[in-house]
């Protein structure tokens, strides 16, 4: 449950990331709720799930997700650079994270 708990606060990080773009320095009104209302809920899950994991992997899972969700949004629906160089990038968070936690330390 803590890990799930993780996942859905990484991917609200996505959110607040892609907010924080949309609200134009803080100068737009709904993205700048958005951005409040998705950063708050984030923070929130994390404070949660470490309840009862540790803090290094749960850190690293909630920002490679949001990391790696913003790039992947960026690309798709904010009309930023793609390359196979990024696309990489992203695909080496992701095999970062899952290797720090299939190393043991998450147990």
């Amino acid at each position: 449950m803590a890990w799930l708990l993780v996942v859905v606060a990484g991917l609200l990080e996505t959110g607040f990331a892609v907010c924080l773009k949309k609200s134009n320095g803080f100068s737009q009104l709904l993205p700048t709720i958005g951005f409040c209302v998705f950063a708050l809920s984030s923070f929130a899950l994390l404070t949660l799930a470490l309840r009862r994991l540790e803090v290094g992997p749960a850190y690293a899972v909630w920002t490679g997700i949001g990391a790696a969700g913003t790039v992947v949004y960026g690309m798709l629906y904010l009309n930023e650079a793609t390359s196979m160089l990024k696309i990489t990038a992203v695909v080496l968070i992701l095999v970062g994270v899952i290797g720090l936690n299939l190393s043991g330390s998450t147990h």
